[in-house]
């Protein structure tokens, strides 16, 4: 866990904190490379120099992909700031009625 945020849980498992005994592996440009160990995973990842991310851990076996992590994090989180900016605000408009009000200011 990165210690300055200590309770925040990431969403995918990272290199030695895959536990299957093999993995289906994507390489860096998402190439299916097939079934592997998970230490000829670790290995292939090492020598890359990018991150081992369980992508599908549900799968049988899971589905893991070599990846810059903190790239691929970056680039969720512009995503989602990007969501957020194009998503519509719906304003609620209000009319204050007083009781210096005409009736013939009700008809808008």
């Amino acid at each position: 866990m990165d210690r300055r945020t200590p309770n925040v849980e990431r969403k995918h498992r990272l290199n030695r904190e895959i536990m299957a005994p093999t993995v289906r592996l994507n390489g860096v440009d998402n190439e299916p490379l097939g079934i592997v160990s998970i230490m000829e995973a670790l290995r292939l990842s090492g020598e890359a120099d990018v991150d081992l991310v369980e992508i599908a851990p549900t799968a049988d076996p899971p589905v893991c992909r070599l990846m810059d992590y903190g790239k691929f994090k970056y680039q969720e989180q512009k995503k989602a700031a990007e969501a957020k900016s194009k998503q519509k605000v719906i304003e609620v408009k209000e009319v204050k009625f007083r009781p210096g009000t005409d009736a013939g200011d009700y008809n808008i």
